[in-house]
């Protein structure tokens, strides 16, 4: 039996069953609308996939019962390459996003009641499928990437490429702004340290007795989002994907029953123990606790900074020169305090990437400053979740306009790269198709898509 006979075999097993399952629960009937390989496209998942578009505001650009359907078939495309090039993404990172999600659900519906009202499905069955959606939109980016490798473009193939664009089609760039910043962290008190770390200490104290378990008191008590839901659990982690001083913890421990001491690294305090090793990367959970400022402090680094902003402002000292040599943000301090934007290589900002990448107290302020201009002291909570006081400068600011090659061209190489992106799996997927059994429900067929090789005459 050949690969195709064996597809079909599983196809007509498929419907067999699924029509055997819609008969016995008497009640909302499910069909197969799509086969792709030796797995189907349900009605319930289209309408689940409707569902969630329709909540987030999603529109789509032609019938919701064509685009969805076959949206989801791409996707099946991916994840049978994935099994067979073993492409996996990290358990944690999926059920983080499934937390997070959630989380952003209840509170725009209001209430878990609405939520599950909504989807007509409990709370736990609504977690399930995003579990499964998130991780299988996980893989299919894991296996894009893969399929697209690194795209390496000359200076002369981006300008060759919008020499030839019609001028309505030149990409419209929106006002950019260039930010310096000067960073002071307030101090912490010993008495505020030794108090976090003596309850890290009775943390540890109690799950040596068996009073109660890591994991229960990293949900009640760990100031890390990102871990705390999850009993302060990650997935498998590299040594370069954790900060130096939690790496040298994390993977210096040996036994899953033992604890670790009380450690600091730049976002606080923790304490970690391990769950498992595999070669160069290790499991974890760990417990987060950050010291509380005192308001003084807070004031005191204030005052330092205004003293600071009115000295450059009088010209006693550039704000290149304090940034490089009285700045606490590591990052800029050894670039004369200029902020880069992670997204794009540069130093240039639009006004909601300086708000969703750097901060919204960073962008609240800039917003009112003259080019040239150095701000008054403000207190701002960092991207790693730590309050520290700031002044910054206004370095230039750009218009929008049409993008050109000597103004924009970072910016216009990345749109080549991602147009070069898009043509390569573009043509993975019709040569994909070619080789995976496709069969579409009759009612379901009479659609204008994307890519017509799903149809085989």
């Amino acid at each position: 039996m050949n690969k195709l006979d064996f597809a079909r075999v599983c196809v007509c097993l498929l419907l067999l069953l699924v029509g055997t399952v819609s008969h016995a629960q008497n009640n909302v009937i499910d069909e197969v609308v799509w086969v792709v390989g030796d797995e189907a496209i349900l009605k319930s998942d289209v309408e689940d996939e409707r569902l969630q578009a329709q909540y987030e505001g999603r529109r789509f650009d032609g019938d919701p019962y064509c685009v969805i359907p076959e949206e989801l078939a791409i996707q099946k495309l991916y994840l049978h390459q994935a099994e067979i090039d073993s492409v996996t993404v990290s358990e944690q990172a999926v059920l983080q996003e499934v937390e997070t999600y959630t989380a952003w659900l209840i509170e725009e519906i209001g209430t878990k009641e609405k939520m599950e009202e909504y989807y007509n499905k409990t709370s736990t069955q609504i977690r399930e499928m995003l579990r499964e959606n998130m991780r299988n939109k996980q893989i299919v980016q894991e296996m894009q990437r893969k399929i697209v490798g690194d795209i390496k473009l000359t200076p002369a193939e981006v300008r060759n490429y919008f020499s030839k664009l019609p001028a309505d089609s030149i990409p419209y760039i929106l006002p950019q702004v260039e930010v310096q910043i000067i960073t002071l962290e307030p101090k912490v008190t010993e008495e505020e340290k030794e108090r976090i770390k003596s309850e890290l200490r009775e943390f540890t104290d109690r799950i040596n007795k068996g009073e109660t378990t890591f994991s229960t008191l990293a949900r009640m008590y760990s100031e890390d989002p990102g871990s705390a839901r999850q009993g302060g659990e990650y997935g498998f982690m590299g040594r370069g994907q954790l900060v130096p001083e939690f790496a040298n913890v994390v993977f210096n421990l040996t036994d899953t029953k033992k604890i670790s001491k009380v450690f600091e690294t730049e976002f606080g305090f923790h304490i970690a123990q391990l769950i498992e090793k595999r070669g160069d990367r290790v499991s974890y959970r760990h417990i987060l606790l950050k010291p509380r400022i005192d308001q003084k402090e807070i004031d005191e680094a204030l005052a330092k900074l205004d003293t600071l902003a009115n000295d450059i402002r009088k010209g006693k000292v550039s704000f290149d020169d304090a940034a490089t040599w009285v700045s606490q943000d590591k990052e800029t301090r050894n670039n004369h305090g200029l902020l880069a934007n992670p997204q794009t290589g540069t130093a240039r900002f639009e006004m909601g990437q300086l708000s969703s990448l750097i901060s919204q107290d960073v962008a609240k302020v800039v917003d009112g400053l003259q080019i040239g201009e150095v701000s008054q002291p403000f207190t701002m909570t960092t991207s790693k979740g730590k309050e520290v006081c700031a002044i910054v400068k206004l370095k230039n600011r750009i218009d929008g306009h049409k993008a050109t090659i000597t103004e924009d061209y970072q910016r216009l190489k990345s749109i080549v790269t991602a147009k070069r992106s898009e043509e390569k799996l573009q043509k993975w997927i019709v040569e994909k198709q070619k080789k995976t059994y496709v069969r579409i429900n009759p009612e379901w067929v009479k659609c204008d898509f994307k890519y017509p090789g799903w149809i085989k005459n």
